[in-house]
């Protein structure tokens, strides 16, 4: 515990010499990430998380093995098919 503790104040310390990075991080449109900071795409993580929180409380429901990997894989290529960016 001791070490844990001295750790995270050495790394505090640490921290404060450093450069300070950008919360909000300066978005060029020509790169290929940049899509990631859009409204839109936010948007579509929110519904994915809501999804995936929905589909969790059916599996806490049912916990059948078949519909756990069933609607597991299910959601898995929706989440990709919706977080796709050529949509």
């Amino acid at each position: 515990m001791l070490l844990a503790i001295l750790c995270f104040y050495c790394t505090n310390i640490v921290r404060f010499f450093l450069p300070q990075q950008r919360e909000f991080p300066l978005v060029d449109p020509a790169d290929y990430y940049s899509r990631r900071y859009t409204y839109h795409y936010r948007q579509k993580k929110e519904l994915v998380k809501w999804l995936w929180i929905g589909v969790s409380l059916v599996m806490l429901c049912f916990p059948l093995l078949p519909l756990v990997l069933g609607l597991s894989f299910f959601t898995l290529f929706l989440s990709f098919a919706i977080l796709d960016e050529t949509a």
